[in-house]
């Protein structure tokens, strides 16, 4: 077997270079905005989780910053908690709220679609995390076509 010439690796090192930027930190022109949209299952991977923090980034870099949850979406802005509301069962399970929350706290918009919160899950708008605007079928294509008029950053998530 070969000799292993290095020190064992501790906590603290690092295994990448976190200094180095390649590109220019990109900032939000007045009026530019970013329509985030979800059409995924919470808890069914990383994606909505992981698209929020995106949301958040790019209402921190100035964009007017909209998430739109449609589809199985709608559940990531569903209230939560074990063993009551609010009360999270493990670390993290309540990542995705608060993130939502912390999104809204900080100007942005969510919307959740009417359709999909009654029809496909069975919730009412009451179930919908504090700050969330319930929206009509039909304004999801609206929604994403003025973000198309507008040349908005888009960035649509789907997963099944």
């Amino acid at each position: 077997m070969p000799a292993i010439d290095h020190k064992p690796h501790a906590k603290g090192d690092y295994f990448v270079d976190y200094e180095e930027k390649v590109f220019e930190d990109v900032k939000a022109l007045p009026g530019e905005k970013a329509l985030v949209t979800f059409h995924t299952v919470a808890f069914e991977g990383s994606i909505g989780f992981v698209n929020l923090l995106q949301a958040t980034r790019l209402q921190r870099k100035g964009y007017e910053t909209t998430v739109l949850l449609y589809g199985p979406g709608v559940t990531l802005g569903l209230q939560r908690g074990f063993p009551t509301l609010g009360d999270e069962a493990f670390p993290g399970h309540l990542n995705q709220n608060n993130q939502l929350v912390k999104f809204m706290a900080e100007g942005g918009k969510v919307y959740a679609c009417r359709f999909a919160l009654q029809a496909l899950y069975g919730h009412g708008e009451p179930s919908l995390i504090e700050g969330i605007r319930a929206i009509a079928p039909q304004d999801v294509l609206d929604l994403k076509l003025l973000h198309l008029r507008a040349n908005a950053v888009i960035i649509d998530t789907w997963t099944l």
